[in-house]
């Protein structure tokens, strides 16, 4: 199979939500004492946010990408939209705002979590309205990652863009980061639940919006709200998937791991070219579960994705169990 499919084949994917300039810092040894300098090798200066990781996933994995978020008026600004038209994404709908572009430092100390340094900046600026680019019409899927951490999304006027999109016969997937202060905001996305196809949040978030700590008990809560298909992601202990259908857990593949970050937008991009392409419900799983992994290989959200091909390798190395429970 080619590395990249033939865009008439599958319909164009409008990526909309989060847009972030990281940096990553190579992983340290210790964190340095307060005055010392610690050398490391090259910083990396890449894209980042939800948007940004699943549409730039997305296009390496063939499909053609529409990518729609807020930046500002700064020199990251620049570099986000020239790196992301590099990747083969349309940026007509990525809107220039006031202030400074949302940053990260992402700072790793071997054998410990990966800490973050973020400022929010222009993704507080997002709307609902910011969907009704034309650019983003006749997807064949909507993703909106990030959503509750997007606090200008009102609840109401995002679900209404959200229906407009089913309406017109465009899938809709969704994504959140519930803040860290743990509070539920189930009523903030429950208007939403009801015009969405697949709603992916891991176990924690899950458990913030629906106060339940079992992945299956919280896709059955979640569908029950009206969407109609729920993925649970818990990390290495894999993937909780369900529908109206039945109910599906997937373990994950053996890769050298680096770092974590991204692993979960690039899951996403995998599940979503394995929907428009009509695969079944277990080689989606592989599939995304590949795509994942293999964001965990190298520094930063998005190099360890080069092509199709490449995720197709590890789903034919690995014999990656997906068994049906429900």
């Amino acid at each position: 199979m080619s590395d990249r499919t033939d865009a008439s084949k599958a319909a164009r994917v409008a990526c909309a939500g989060i847009l972030v300039a990281d940096i990553f810092v190579p992983p340290l040894p210790t964190l340095p004492q307060a005055g010392a300098l610690l050398a490391t090798d090259d910083f990396l200066l890449d894209t980042g946010g939800c948007a940004a990781n699943t549409g730039t996933v997305l296009a390496r994995l063939g499909g053609s990408v529409s990518v729609c978020g807020v930046v500002g008026d700064d020199v990251f600004a620049d570099f986000i939209e020239r790196k992301l038209r590099a990747e083969g994404l349309d940026t007509t709908a990525i809107r220039r705002g006031p202030g400074g572009t949302s940053k990260t430092v992402v700072l790793t100390v071997k054998g410990e979590d990966r800490r973050f340094i973020h400022t929010f900046g222009a993704n507080t600026q997002f709307t609902a309205d910011d969907l009704a680019h034309p650019s983003l019409a006749g997807a064949g899927v909507l993703y909106l990652g990030g959503y509750l951490i997007l606090p200008a999304l009102d609840p109401a006027a995002t679900a209404q863009a959200l229906r407009s999109f089913r309406e017109r016969g465009t899938k809709v997937f969704l994504d959140v980061v519930v803040p860290a202060d743990g509070v539920s905001r189930l009523d903030a996305i429950a208007p939403l639940l009801p015009h969405v196809d697949v709603f992916k949040p891991n176990n924690e978030e899950a458990e913030a919006l629906t106060g339940l700590a079992e992945p299956r008990a919280q896709a059955e809560r979640l569908m029950a709200l009206g969407c109609r298909s729920v993925i649970i992601s818990q990390g290495s202990k894999g993937t909780l998937y369900a529908d109206s259908s039945g109910v599906w857990e997937a373990g994950v593949y053996t890769v050298d791991f680096v770092d974590g970050s991204g692993a979960g937008d690039a899951f996403a991009a995998g599940y979503i070219l394995g929907l428009q392409e009509g695969m079944g419900v277990e080689d989606r799983l592989r599939f995304a579960g590949a795509t994942g992994a293999l964001a965990c290989t190298k520094l930063g959200c998005t190099t360890g994705i080069t092509t199709r091909r490449a995720a197709e390798e590890l789903v034919a190395s690995q014999e990656l169990e997906v068994k049906r429970i429900g």
